[in-house]
């Protein structure tokens, strides 16, 4: 795999985790009421949501699904439930009670299942490290270009 690959799966958990964590952080505080066990689970769903989602993202590269919406869904899925699944443990942990971390985990499932679909479609958006598909729109735009000029020449003949 191309080295800008890697990057760009290190750029998009950073951002998607500076995304997660806030609401991570703000959905606690606002079920635990304490701010501090909010602070708490957003620190270390730091560490573990980024190594998690780094290897999601590593795998959803090598599937063979076609690059659409539908791709897009099946990504927010997989990772809606990986995520909420260690969201949970670590607020349960964290706060000493399970239902607790039942609570926060599914409340953010909502919150998350939009705000990562949102993320991965900017993401789709932006050609960072995917010099070939960089490549590719500029051959396609430079085609098109050629090819409507080429229609109008014989139109005026």
């Amino acid at each position: 795999m191309p080295k800008n690959l890697y990057k760009r799966h290190i750029a998009k958990a950073f951002t998607w985790r500076l995304v997660g964590t806030i609401d991570t952080v703000l959905l606690s505080w606002a079920i635990t009421g304490n701010p501090l066990t909010g602070l708490k689970i957003g620190a270390f769903e730091v560490v573990t949501k980024l190594a998690l989602y780094y290897f999601h993202e590593q795998f959803w590269f090598r599937t063979k699904i076609e690059k659409s919406k539908k791709r897009h869904l099946f990504k927010t899925l997989t990772w809606r439930i990986i995520a909420t699944v260690d969201t949970m443990l670590l607020a349960w942990v964290i706060s000493g009670n399970p239902l607790t971390g039942l609570s926060i985990g599914v409340a953010e499932v909502i919150t998350k299942m939009v705000l990562y679909y949102i993320h991965e479609r900017v993401w789709y958006k932006i050609d960072f490290g995917l010099e070939k598909r960089r490549r590719l729109k500029r051959w396609k735009k430079t085609s098109q270009t050629t090819n409507t000029k080429s229609i109008d020449l014989k139109g005026k003949n």
